[in-house]
């Protein structure tokens, strides 16, 4: 059979559809342990609240009624309109249901917005996707038609205390021309768990308008929910801002509902091509969704019950991680945020892609730093040399998995 451009380019293996299909094989394979995936961790409190808020909808009807109708291509009006009440008065934020737009994940929405704004232009013209500073997220990688729509630059790297380091934007060697179509970010950051700074998203947003293109956040970790974000930042969004935000690590991944809140001129297209693609988002997430925030109960989840559980998770993992690998080369970057440990082994001999799959031999499952390191011009050492770490396990599977990752990293050093 012969696929069209799109087709070939589409039906490759990718690193975010072997991440995906890792997860899949993983909870369907007993005894795996998952220290690869983006799944959310399952949260009592969390789903003792979705059980009971899906009963109260289902004894209303108003479970029923998203489950049996469609809803327009922009997204359900009443979370649209709720959630713009919500910004406007608790941020301030200049901004009406015309600046929000729903999606089906915010993997389709970046799906969106990348081919919006970059590739081959009207004019013949090639425009790209800036990413300040690689890693980044996996699922950026694979998400232009054309081909080669990003273009990145390595992070200052800062060594802290305790073994751990910290990604910075290098301001120094960021070039922005007539090419870039958009700067992107992701705050925080999947893999790494990096927190950009208030300087480093405001020295951004000046660069942004200063060659009159978006900037990007990829908001799906960060403020104001789920706030799965260690750092004290406050939220950010102005007429210039594409914010990209998820129900996803609220703990409701499978109701596939991404949020972006951008310009009136943004959000007509993107419900213009919801419409072409997939006639409209799904309701059901969107419902559950406008009803916390008609509970009140959204931004106090977020404050009270997610963030405090996965900052504890976090610490907790780095001091496994540190008790088990006592080798001077192994640093963490530190923790700030989402719900990966972002890890490097200077000088390891092997590539983590090869450490990948002895672990995955051994039955843990963590993600080859290689595939994060989007729109390099040239190979870099160091990207041979990360891996990333899901650390939603309980504490057993955990500590397993990581007494497994110690003795395959201590045997890499060996062999040499």
């Amino acid at each position: 059979m012969q696929f069209s451009t799109f087709g070939e380019k589409f039906n490759r293996y990718s690193g975010i559809t072997q991440l995906m299909d890792d997860l899949n094989d993983g909870l369907r394979t007993p005894g795996a342990i998952m220290l690869g995936g983006g799944n959310p961790a399952a949260i009592p409190e969390m789903l003792d609240y979705f059980k009971l808020t899906s009963e109260e909808m289902l004894a209303d009807g108003s479970l029923i009624a998203a489950m049996t109708n469609y809803d327009g291509p922009q997204g359900k009006d009443v979370l649209v309109k709720a959630l713009a009440t919500l910004l406007r008065d608790t941020y301030g934020w200049d901004i009406s249901e015309k600046n929000i737009s729903l999606t089906n994940g915010s993997q389709s929405g970046f799906f969106y917005l990348f081919n919006l704004l970059a590739g081959r232009q009207p004019d013949g013209s090639f425009k790209k996707i800036l990413l300040p500073l690689a890693p980044e997220y996996i699922g950026y990688g694979d998400a232009g038609i054309d081909e080669d729509i990003f273009v990145s630059y390595h992070p200052e790297i800062e060594l802290l205390d305790n073994g751990l380091f910290k990604y910075h934007v290098d301001f120094e060697q960021l070039s922005v021309d007539e090419s870039v179509a958009a700067i992107c970010a992701s705050r925080p950051t999947n893999p790494t768990g990096n927190v950009l700074t208030e300087e480093e998203i405001h020295k951004l947003d000046q660069l942004a308008r200063d060659n009159n293109i978006p900037l990007i956040i990829d908001n799906a970790y960060g403020v104001p929910f789920p706030n799965i974000i260690f750092e004290d930042v406050e939220p950010f969004w102005n007429d210039n801002t594409i914010l990209c935000m998820s129900l996803s690590k609220l703990g409701l991944p499978g109701v596939r509902c991404g949020i972006v809140i951008a310009s009136e001129a943004i959000t007509q297209a993107l419900t213009n091509m919801n419409g072409i693609i997939s006639l409209a988002p799904g309701s059901v997430g969107p419902a559950v969704a406008h009803r916390i925030i008609e509970k009140g109960d959204l931004l106090r989840l977020s404050q009270d019950v997610i963030k405090p559980f996965y900052r504890q998770k976090s610490q907790r993992a780095v001091t496994l991680l540190q008790q088990a690998i006592d080798d001077p080369r192994f640093r963490i970057h530190k923790p700030e945020g989402a719900i990966f440990l972002w890890l490097w082994f200077d000088e390891l001999p092997i590539t983590t892609l090869e450490l990948y799959r002895r672990l995955k031999a051994r039955g843990v499952l963590i993600v080859p730093g290689e595939y994060f390191f989007i729109g390099q011009k040239e190979d870099w050492a160091h990207a041979h040399q990360c891996l990333r770490m899901n650390y939603v396990q309980n504490d057993d599977a955990m500590q397993q998995g990581i007494a497994i990752i110690a003795e395959e990293v201590k045997k890499a050093y060996l062999e040499g």
